[in-house]
């Protein structure tokens, strides 16, 4: 008798363990930035899965076939939408369940490339073919208003997928929001001596981190990562340069451009990075904040050191 009450128990035991597990909400974001949001509100409750592995492009990643799996699997999809990630709505139609572009939610504050975009550096500079004049500046992780909104989009999804955790996820969206007021107050006290400092960035995709924090690059040396900029262009380059004397020009990991030693060359210019996606930042309920006081003590790590 006591071995039957024995099998019965631990038959219960894995039944509830196998309900549990199937309670589980998973949830899948195109770029690490997302599944950061994502792991904030998730917190305690399960870790958030990523698409794109860390330097892959989120402009033209090709998808293998256990990714297409992947996205087909999932409870819920995160992206930023069709701006940014070209090669997800063919598979994304095949969904059957949620998928959510975060740069249609409402509340977001989007901003969107200029005819003069690349201010100063116009003559030096081409136009990044994939920021034409224009066009939906999807680099909108980058404002902290705008992660609000989407963790708070999340949240009420995961609450609606798993209610038995709705006050969890509620929890974890409020502890998230103070952290972010006191991210905010460090970041505006460390960026407030470089405001009036130019520098250069290779890719513009800072616009929103510097809206928020009063900062502007004074140029966009965009180079197609495929074409080797001509002797004319590169002069350009460096006529600029020169022209404002000590800065910093910053290029993106995981790859500096070619030409940026030859540009910098004998001038009082400074190569370093800022990472707008934070590749390698482990998915827990800090991510997010690390990877914007990381990009914000980057810059004036440099700026500070002329």
């Amino acid at each position: 008798m006591s071995r039957l009450f024995s099998f019965f128990v631990t038959f219960l035991a894995s039944l509830i363990m196998m309900a549990s597990a199937h309670a589980e909400v998973r949830v899948l974001t195109s770029i690490k930035p997302l599944q950061l949001i994502a792991a904030a509100v998730q917190d305690g409750v399960a870790i958030p899965e990523v698409l794109l592995p860390p330097g892959a492009s989120a402009h033209n990643y090709a998808l293998r076939p256990s990714d297409v799996r992947k996205v087909q699997a999932v409870d819920l999809v995160y992206w930023i939408g069709p701006d940014m990630e070209g090669f997800l709505p063919r598979v994304l139609k095949g969904r059957t369940l949620p998928s959510v572009a975060v740069q249609d939610l409402p509340g977001l504050k989007l901003r969107h490339f200029a005819q003069d975009s690349h201010s100063h550096a116009e003559e030096a500079d081409e136009h990044d073919h994939d920021h034409r004049p224009g066009s939906l500046d999807a680099h909108l992780w980058l404002s902290p208003v705008n992660a609000r909104v989407i963790a708070t989009k999340m949240a009420a999804d995961l609450s609606a997928a798993d209610p038995a955790n709705a006050a969890r996820y509620e929890s974890n969206l409020k502890a998230f929001d103070e952290r972010l007021d006191a991210l905010d107050l460090r970041l505006k006290k460390r960026l407030a001596a470089i405001a009036d400092k130019p520098y250069f960035v290779f890719h513009e995709a800072f616009d929103y981190f510097e809206d928020a924090y009063g900062l502007k690059h004074a140029g966009v040396f965009s180079v197609a990562a495929e074409v080797q900029p001509g002797a004319q262009h590169v002069a350009a380059m460096r006529t600029r340069l020169q022209e404002v004397g000590k800065t910093c020009v910053f290029s993106e990991p995981p790859l500096r451009p070619r030409l940026a030693e030859t540009l910098v060359a004998g001038l009082p210019v400074k190569l370093a990075e800022l990472d707008a996606l934070g590749g390698y930042t482990p998915a827990t309920a800090q991510g997010y904040e690390q990877v914007l006081e990381k990009l914000g003590n980057d810059l004036a790590g440099c700026l500070e050191s002329l």
